[in-house]
């Protein structure tokens, strides 16, 4: 019983930051897609590409779309073509939009990681990645159990 009170507390954990990021993205009139897609252009950088996208913030292709367009509408971005890939651009609006509103973020983040000490961060990454990756390994145990 004591694991399962540890791994309750692990996800009301992971679900307060996520409702951290839902209340951020509120406040900018987004919805949390929207807000992923400009924080991902915004920290990869103006010309990234959907899939880069999907794969950084880990949403779906169909979600990452239907967002892109919804902010091309709104006139942050737009998509050139290059090729086979689409590129994703800021326009001036989505720039200035980026920096004064995506950028505060960035850097909160940065700050409260940085509040731990060198060790800590060492050792939250190194513990969510092995976290990560057993869960990952029991997941696809369970899907092909599942299926």
């Amino acid at each position: 019983m004591h694991q399962e009170t540890e791994v309750q507390q692990f996800n009301r954990l992971y679900k307060e930051l996520d409702d951290l990021y839902h209340e951020i993205a509120l406040a900018m009139g987004l919805s949390d897609s929207a807000f992923a897609v400009l924080y991902m252009v915004g920290t990869l950088g103006d010309g990234c590409l959907q899939r880069d996208i999907c794969r950084e913030a880990y949403v779906s292709k169909q979600t990452v779309n239907s967002s892109m367009r919804n902010l091309e509408r709104q006139g942050y971005l737009y998509l050139e073509q290059r090729g086979r890939d689409k590129h994703i651009r800021l326009t001036d609006k989505g720039k200035q939009f980026v920096e004064e509103k995506i950028r505060p973020v960035v850097d909160i983040e940065n700050a409260a990681f940085l509040e731990m000490e060198p060790e800590e961060r060492a050792e939250f990454i190194r513990l969510s990645r092995k976290y990560v990756d057993g869960f990952a390994e029991k997941e696809k145990k369970l899907l092909e159990v599942l299926s």
